[in-house]
């Protein structure tokens, strides 16, 4: 289980340097809402990251496979990417160079995408094949790991430039990355003693996928496994409306949620809390409610159903934002602000686990792999693709948080509606059956 948990921080970690430090690093540097928030394309990767999951499975890296493991191997690599990006970030300038620090946020985010796929490969492959209970247990601290990571990873990334700004230093974000290069440092060391099967079939791959033709071939057949096959499996299964339906909920659900959470920092920031103040409401208290209502939230999903689970969820989420738009109302009360964000947390660890619950439940267990991926990547797309426009939304509202938050709060009903639609023709096929 430790070695589980110090996989999910790896996992997590990533996160606070493209969405949290990042977005801190271009406000606080005077880029504007709209730019802070298009920076956040970068976290597109991560719904296309299924592409290249069976090139990574397959390939063995030269000599470092060899010594490290595959799945380590891998990470090392990946992480190394990381690192590099990481060094290069602080020599720039946000304003100055901003086309490099996004450029170089991309390469983190595309490591930190791929990393995932060998992450979750190595911590399934941490239990046995026949010991459920362990590898219900694995996925269980695999979230709060990853949790952790993001929660106190950002907490103490904050606390640090806070600290080396009160210093008078001026670039106090580089210097804040040169900490948490350690940081990334000490994980790795951790990484090194997680155990991993040998794989035998390695090098056979690796000499058909260098060849022109078996290059060809594995591109056609991966298309076929990882896209075709099942997206047809989906359709075919539950028709073509009811197919669009649910891939319209997916994509739609976490909308008002994604663009909220886009610009949570920049709000935070501009009603006056500082880095620390954040980290210790929104990530240190964050991360004590989304751990333990993770696990909640899993068993009333149990208790009620995915379905309405999901429609609570929805409602939930959309109550919390309308909070915020209290909070700019008010003024900067810390009270205030705690519950926001507890609440916030509370309303998102459920609805994860609600819509986890959901799409689990749609797949064909003949692609279970590959459906999720697919689905998880749709909504993956959604939130990132359309909420990177939510600081844009901001700036054309001059700056009204209270309004912007209140629009965040409507978003969800459109998959609201579509789920209601769900309900009554998921529950009609099951009476019919």
């Amino acid at each position: 289980m430790i070695r589980i948990f110090l996989l999910g921080m790896m996992s997590g970690f990533p996160w606070v340097l493209i969405g949290s430090a990042l977005t801190l690093w271009l406000k606080e540097d005077g880029l504007s809402r709209t730019t802070v928030g298009f920076a956040g394309l970068i976290f597109g990767v991560y719904a296309f990251n299924f592409l290249w999951a069976p090139l990574i499975d397959r390939l063995s890296l030269p000599w470092l496979s060899r010594k490290l493991g595959h799945r380590k191997a891998w990470i090392i690599l990946f992480q190394i990417c990381i690192f590099v990006s990481l060094l290069f970030w602080i020599q720039l300038d946000a304003t100055e160079h901003l086309v490099l620090v996004i450029g170089f946020g991309l390469i983190i985010a595309i490591a930190s995408a791929s990393q995932d796929i060998v992450i979750d490969a190595l911590r399934i492959e941490q239990a046995g094949q026949d010991e459920r209970q362990v590898m219900a247990a694995g996925a269980a601290m695999s979230v709060i790991g990853w949790w952790s990571g993001f929660k106190l990873g950002g907490m103490i990334t904050f606390f640090i430039a806070d600290y080396i700004q009160a210093m008078g230093v001026a670039n106090y974000w580089q210097m804040t990355f040169i900490s948490v290069l350690v940081m990334i440092a000490l994980m790795n060391l951790g990484l090194l003693l997680i155990p991993e099967q040998q794989r035998s079939t390695a090098s056979h791959d690796n000499h058909q996928q260098l060849s022109p033709t078996g290059l060809i071939t594995r591109l056609f057949t991966w298309l076929i496994e990882t896209v075709i096959d099942p997206l047809a499996s989906f359709f075919r299964n539950n028709g073509v409306r009811i197919g669009l339906a649910i891939l319209g909920f997916v994509f739609l659900f976490k909308i008002g949620e994604a663009f909220m959470g886009k610009m949570s920092i920049v709000f935070y920031r501009e009603i006056g809390f500082s880095k620390s103040e954040i980290g210790i409401y929104s990530k240190g208290l964050g991360w004590v409610v989304t751990i333990i209502f993770t696990l909640i939230g899993g068993w009333f999903a149990m208790r009620m159903g995915a379905v309405r689970a999901l429609f609570i969820a929805g409602i939930a989420m959309a109550s919390t934002n309308i909070m915020f738009s209290l909070l700019y109302w008010v003024g900067k009360v810390e009270w205030l602000f705690a519950l926001a964000v507890m609440l916030d947390d509370l309303a998102a660890a459920f609805a994860t686990v609600a819509f986890v619950t959901f799409i689990s439940l749609l797949v064909d267990r003949r692609y279970t792999a590959t459906q999720y991926a697919l689905l998880a990547s749709i909504g993956t797309a959604g939130k990132t693709l359309l909420a990177s426009s939510s600081g844009w939304m901001v700036d054309s509202l001059d700056g009204d948080w209270g309004v912007f938050f209140m629009i965040t709060a409507v978003m969800v009903i459109p998959s609201l509606i579509l789920l209601v639609i769900l309900r009554r023709e998921l529950g009609a096929r099951a009476n019919a059956g």
